[in-house]
């Protein structure tokens, strides 16, 4: 929860009022209630300071980070999905790839990316027109935070949308109505361009005096590896219905990798957080348990309402039944069934930070969840400090960049860049393993020396690291890796199903007494769940009793027999095809607002 997004929130917006149009005007229904014209505004520091803070603002709410861009259009790989039956028209569908153009998820973030760029966009030439710009190095800050802000907003609208209309000037200049998409390369190659000249205009976070809910020079940095990699990545071409990627793709690579090497030379700035669940309790109060900065760019939560705050551990997250002492939320998430048995069975401390493999009861004690009805658990109600009640903003921010992802996108890079790991990306690699299985570390994989296995290792990491995150889905995009884990997934599923293969040791029941909550730490809190037979890690790798009837004093919970590989509700990626589901739908009601739009293939 952090207070530089909530200061002197005094202009929402300077454009005055700006015709809902058509093009890219029509997503622009902004009226101003401020009284301040842009010349005056920007003529001051204080001013334009606050005009970003409202550009900062568009990033969090309801139909931002605090809810869909978060928890729920991003939600779709082989960590987590939404909870519930299948509904095109819903977040369900959204997760299924099973969305149609009336899905009620979409209308509401895609305007709000359009606002927050409109907003950019205002700022970038209020501050290049102002008589400050020339002389004035905190004016000149102000405008990388800008180039930044927009190049996020653009990057959330390309990575769901695909071709969109982009329009780096304010609505109040563009003279063009109707005006059609813009390739996705050429937007990102705008972006990437812009954010290099944003870096070296802002601070590293420990000389800004900000915290890491601004674009600091660290965070930019890293924003622009993330972009190259997807520009350098397989981009779906919206005209032959192909993933594909760019002769060139090497360049940008080499981009991501100078990038992130940039950032790993400056540990003074940021580094990797020594204790894995530190980094998401960090996010959940004021109280920070990150030193280090790993946590570089988050998305600041804050007013307990639908607009500012989030939903984030009410929505998804460890499931609190609402009559318990902490209050209600959770579950809106579910764990792929077989994510689980990816992590190591001892060593991998992420996995229980990762995956809600218990929940709490009326009575504020904890019980097992059925294995089909595991949440993630890196967002929790009792880490927050909004106990009790039936509130549903917690103030709990939204992770965006971290140093981990720095390491492996810099591991990544090096390996394709290099056609072979180097000594550093290997370095790197063994870096965010180290922290993983602290206290283990003899169980760690063995590294890596090809780039295939090097390539499919940072493959594996990525998703052990990032679980939750909203980081899968867009990686497997870029991977072009989509359908061949969704065939690899769902074949896993049938075995686990089946308990044959890798999963034959995986109990088909459970059985349980209620525990005690320790609100200790995610491993000790796992291991002291209550279960016949011994301890978690013993218990849920071994057949078992194998029936449902419980022991005495025990009560049954379906573990392998909850898996069915035909339901709708335990489906994975089940509405997936390449070559048209790597992006959305357009909203019906913006084809009706653009008549050179056309409903993208597969739709």
């Amino acid at each position: 929860m952090k207070k530089s997004i909530t200061q002197s929130l005094i202009i929402t917006t300077l454009a005055g009022t700006v015709a809902f149009m058509s093009s890219c005007k029509k997503y622009l229904d902004l009226t101003s209630p401020s009284t301040i014209d842009q010349t005056t505004a920007f003529a001051s520091a204080s001013y334009t300071n606050s005009a970003l803070i409202g550009c900062y603002n568009q990033l969090i709410g309801d139909n931002g980070y605090g809810q869909r861009m978060s928890l729920i259009l991003t939600q779709s790989a082989d960590d987590f999905k939404t909870s519930g039956a299948y509904n095109p028209a819903d977040r369900r569908g959204v997760s299924l790839y099973g969305s149609n153009a009336d899905n009620s998820e979409f209308p509401s973030p895609f305007a709000q990316s359009y606002v927050g760029a409109e907003r950019a966009n205002i700022c970038i030439k209020g501050i290049q027109n102002s008589p400050l710009f020339a002389t004035s190095a905190l004016m000149k800050q102000y405008y990388g935070e800008a180039l930044a802000l927009r190049a996020m907003f653009y990057f959330d609208l390309v990575k769901n949308w695909g071709d969109v209309v982009a329009q780096f000037i304010p609505s109040a200049d563009e003279q063009v109505f109707d005006v059609p998409v813009t390739d996705k390369k050429v937007i990102l190659d705008q972006l990437i361009a812009d954010l290099g000249i944003a870096e070296n205009l802002v601070p590293w976070i420990r000389e800004s005096g900000f915290s890491d809910t601004r674009f600091t020079r660290g965070a930019i940095k890293g924003l622009r590896a993330r972009i190259a990699l997807f520009r350098g990545g397989y981009l779906l071409n919206e005209a032959t219905h192909a993933d594909e990627r760019s002769s060139n793709y090497l360049d940008y690579y080499k981009i991501a990798m100078q990038e992130c090497a940039d950032v790993m030379a400056r540990r003074d700035e940021h580094d990797l957080n020594p204790v894995y669940e530190n980094i998401f309790k960090s996010l959940h109060s004021a109280t920070r348990f990150d030193d280090k900065n790993e946590l570089m760019f988050e998305i600041g939560a804050f007013g307990g309402n639908a607009t500012t705050d989030s939903k984030i551990g009410y929505y998804n997250g460890i499931k609190f039944n609402a009559s318990s002492s902490i209050g209600g939320g959770g579950g809106g998430m579910l764990a792929i069934p077989t994510y689980f048995y990816e992590f190591d069975q001892l060593g991998d401390c992420r996995r229980d930070v990762t995956i809600g493999s218990w929940q709490i009861d009326a009575n504020t004690q904890k019980t097992p969840n059925a294995f089909n009805a595991m949440s993630d658990a890196k967002f929790r109600r009792s880490w927050s400090i909004v106990i009790g009640g039936t509130a549903q903003n917690f103030g709990i921010n939204w992770p965006v960049l971290r140093f981990a992802d720095i390491l492996l996108m810099y591991a990544e890079a090096d390996n394709e860049v290099n056609g072979a790991p180097s000594g550093a990306a290997k370095s790197a690699l063994q870096e965010v393993r180290d922290r993983a299985f602290v206290g283990f570390l003899s169980r760690e994989p063995a590294m890596p020396t090809s780039h295939d296995d090097f390539f499919n290792a940072i493959v594996k990491e990525r998703l052990l690291e990032f679980g939750g995150e909203g980081l899968r889905k867009y990686d497997l995009i870029r991977w072009k890796l989509s359908a061949t884990t969704q065939q690899q997934v769902q074949a896993k599923l049938a075995q686990l199903q089946a308990g044959t293969g890798a999963y034959a040791n995986v109990p088909s029941y459970i059985y349980y007494k209620p525990s005690a909550y320790l609100q200790g730490t995610s491993q000790a809190e796992v291991a002291a769940i209550n279960l016949y037979g011994g301890a978690p890690n013993t218990v849920l790798f071994q057949p078992g009793l194998g029936t449902s009837s419980a022991p005495s004093g025990y009560t049954s919970v379906s573990w392998r027999a909850s898996i069915s590989t035909t339901s709708d509700v335990q489906a994975f990626m089940q509405y997936f095809q390449e070559g048209s589901r790597e992006v959305f739908p357009w909203p019906t009601s913006v084809l009706t607002r653009n008549t050179k739009l056309v409903q993208k293939y597969g739709y």
